[in-house]
């Protein structure tokens, strides 16, 4: 829409006030007002209607007394006011910071860039509507906000941002004819509807009204709060810090707030694992300072640096590089990216530091202690922001980690989460088809031990062999019973079944027994029983007791079998529970990955070695300490499980089984199966015998190794032996093992031939 009310510039408000003042109580006030007053007598070009604005410049000194009603003339320098026809865009009068700020060379209001024209009319008629509710109606609706212009500053080649204020005491309003009726109800309507142009025009025809006299738009400059406001809402979008575009913004944004157009943004985050900064904006290379993470010659200087920000916890503030105290490598490897003058300031989040700010300028002086109250300013906004900005990258690695990986053993978990990072990285680069890299650790050193439940496969097949006979037992007598009362063939026919199974059963358990059995029972002759009980009284009891002994969730007889699994499950947690308590201590010693399987007993393995771990030097002092932590663990073991037969339904035992492997090798996270697997045909030879051993028997002898009461531990050289030896009589010292110690040949396994084993009794 055009702007719809008619304007006519005129100086009679402002003549108006100065004749108010002529009789007032302070002298000097009525003073100036009378010779004002004597002065405008003798101009009659000020009276009525200006349509010339040349007329006002010829006659320069009459209007700037008269403006000094509201142009002080101890702030005309330094106020950023104007004078201009009501609400139009061409200035008659102004400070000289209004004309540099907001006038073009031909006194017209520039264009703010943040509105266009159709815009602007659209405002300064709802402006012109209230007025006229509050001069015509006496009715006084809020101020609307105050109006922000985005102006062009072309100084320093960038925008500033003003607050402007109408003020619109010096306007007065003329009804043209009648005056439009306007109901409270009217009103109130037009009150919760001030963006319905429609409805205004409507009610009150522009027509109707004119307007004559002057406005006086006021700027204050409030760059810095809008700057720190856009600021706020930027960083917390999601992802800002990822996006060169959206970093590129705020960085304008920073060089408006210090009027420095070449001003330069670095942002890096802080990772607390790697002790370091990393790179924020490496796609636009703007964090300078972390440049010299990837210069080794410059290191130490920059490690120096940040070690001091680290301490001091303060802003570090250099205004001219060249001249500052810095290390030398430093020095010319911020000077070679052409910052003369910088401030770096940490970025606090809580008690943690979450990254670091960097502010660069090519100019000597751009940026110094007086900077610093801006930067305290903004700080907090971005320490939230990479903060914020880390969480989600994290959760985006490990949403990687979760698609690709399968659960990550807290050692490990740094390799993972860098591979996850470099996989984001390229994707966010533009090669969607990237794939995970290799994570291979190499020359890690394995142990491997397992506390298997002896004959637990035999007493399996008893449990569920007496469960049958008993399921098939209470089937048969409810069967004769049935065969008292009704002569069904299908009943001979169903007992010929039931018996010819129970003969087989008492001969052993074939595998698909169990399964066919239980088959057969539930739909041939249970359906038959509820037809039985249903007809036949007599029958009740018999069948009652039938399905007394069955249990209700499982359909089946199951009392041995129960007490089995019981037992098993009291085993296996037993040893399990100890394990990972024992486990947690170790890995304070020192981090190594380690992973248990339950079955009938529990195994384990362990990885340790200086690829596993981040930022820990390894030692093969820490290789035997585990060695020696596993064979004690073994020990307990075996003396744990041992206590609890005497409260076992069934009395199972465990063997325990140390395999001793003396070279270093490889693992490999394989992504198809989710787990890891020794990398190289050479290792495989040491997953063979892992997996074949636990059926290991004496050479010459038949003899099963592993026997209840005793550690067998199983090695190729004799020189592995040694170890472990002095390992053993440090234990048999302490009253831990039984004094002989067994030395033994193993009968060739399958892929493994030539082993040795120890094997020695545990006190018990």
């Amino acid at each position: 829409m055009d702007f719809p009310f008619k304007t006519t510039l005129s100086l009679e408000p402002i003549i108006a006030y100065w004749q108010s003042r002529e009789n007032d109580s302070n002298p000097g006030v009525a003073l100036l007002a009378r010779s004002i007053g004597e002065q405008v007598a003798d101009a009659p070009w000020c009276r009525g209607p200006l349509n010339d604005l040349n007329v006002l410049e010829c006659s320069c000194d009459l209007v700037e007394t008269l403006m000094m009603a509201v142009f002080p003339p101890a702030s005309f320098a330094f106020d950023i006011s104007g004078a201009v026809a009501p609400f139009q865009r061409v200035s008659f009068y102004q400070t000289p910071r209004f004309a540099e700020v907001l006038l073009n060379s031909t006194k017209h209001v520039k264009q703010p860039l943040n509105f266009d024209a159709r815009t602007m009319d659209i405002y300064m008629a709802r402006m012109v509507y209230q007025l006229i509710l509050s001069k015509v109606y006496g009715v006084h609706l809020p101020l609307q906000d105050t109006i922000i212009f985005t102006i062009p500053d072309y100084n320093i080649g960038s925008y500033r941002h003003y607050g402007v204020g109408y003020n619109s005491a010096f306007v007065d309003v003329r009804v043209v004819g009648e005056k439009p009726d306007l109901s409270a109800e009217q009103i109130e309507h037009l009150s919760h509807n001030l963006h319905r142009a429609d409805l205004w025009m409507e009610l009150l025809p522009p027509a109707k009204f004119e307007l004559e006299g002057f406005n006086i738009l006021h700027l204050v400059d409030v760059t810095e709060q809008e700057i720190l406001s856009e600021l706020k809402y930027d960083l917390l979008e999601r992802d800002v810090l990822q996006a060169s575009d959206r970093l590129e913004q705020i960085q304008e944004k920073l060089r408006v707030l210090f009027g420095r157009p070449f001003l330069q943004l670095g942002i890096a985050a802080y990772d607390e694992k790697k002790k370091a900064f990393v790179d924020f904006g490496r796609k636009i290379n703007h964090s300078f300072l972390t440049k010299q993470l990837n210069n080794q010659d410059a290191g130490s200087g920059f490690r120096k640096i940040y070690n001091q920000l680290l301490q001091d916890r303060q802003p570090l503030v250099i205004s001219d590089v060249e001249k500052a105290d810095l290390p030398e490598d430093l020095r010319q490897q911020i000077l070679s990216l052409g910052i003369r003058s910088t401030i770096l300031a940490l970025l606090p989040y809580g008690d943690d530091t979450v990254g670091l700010l960097e502010l660069g300028s090519p100019n000597v002086g751009d940026l110094d202690e007086f900077s610093i109250v801006k930067v305290n300013d903004f700080v907090p906004l971005f320490a939230v922001a990479v903060k914020r900005n880390s969480e989600e990258i994290q959760t985006r690695i490990q949403a990687i980690i979760k698609e690709k990986f399968t659960a990550i053993h807290p050692t490990m978990e740094w390799r993972f989460t860098d591979a996850a990072r470099n996989l984001l990285e390229k994707i966010e680069d533009g090669n969607r088809n990237a794939e995970m890299e290799d994570i291979v650790f190499h020359e890690v050193y394995p142990l491997h031990g397992a506390s298997d439940i002896r004959g637990s496969s035999v007493a399996r097949n008893e449990a569920i062999q007496g469960d049958l006979i008993e399921h098939l037992t209470l089937a048969n007598k409810v069967l004769k019973k049935a065969s008292e009362f009704q002569e069904l063939p299908i009943l001979d026919e169903l007992k010929f079944y039931v018996n010819k199974n129970l003969k087989r059963l008492r001969l052993g358990i074939l595998t698909g027994d169990e399964v066919s059995i239980f088959e057969s029972l539930r739909t041939q002759v249970e359906p038959l029983f509820e037809y039985l009980g249903t007809n036949t009284p007599e029958l009740r009891p018999v069948i009652a007791k039938y399905w007394s002994n069955i249990d209700p969730e499982l359909g089946i007889v199951y009392k041995r079998r129960k007490s089995f699994e019981e037992s098993v499950m009291l085993l296996n947690d037993t040893v399990s529970d100890y394990l990972d308590e024992e486990e947690e201590k170790a890995q304070q010693m020192f981090p190594h990955y380690f992973q248990r399987f339950k079955t009938d007993g529990v195994e384990h393995n362990i990885y340790v070695g200086a690829s596993l771990v981040e930022d820990k030097p390894f030692d093969q002092v820490f290789l035997k300490n585990l060695r020696l932590w596993q064979l004690l663990v073994t020990v307990e073991i075996a003396r744990r499980t041992a206590a609890l037969k005497s409260r076992l339904a069934v009395p199972l035992e465990t063997t325990q089984l140390i395999l001793i492997h003396g070279q270093p090798l490889s693992i490999r996270f394989r992504q198809d199966e989710r787990q890891f697997d020794v990398d190289g045909a050479y290792n495989i030879r040491y997953e063979i015998i892992k997996k074949r051993i636990d059926k290991a028997t004496v050479l010459g002898t038949g003899e099963r190794l592993t026997q209840p009461g005793y550690i067998a531990l199983v090695y190729a050289q004799v020189r592995e032996a040694a170890e472990y030896m002095e390992y053993i009589d440090y234990l048999q010292d302490r009253e831990l093992l039984e004094p002989e110690v067994e030395e033994l040949e193993l009968e060739e396994l399958q892929g493994a031939k030539g082993l040795l084993a120890l094997r020695v009794k545990v006190k018990l």
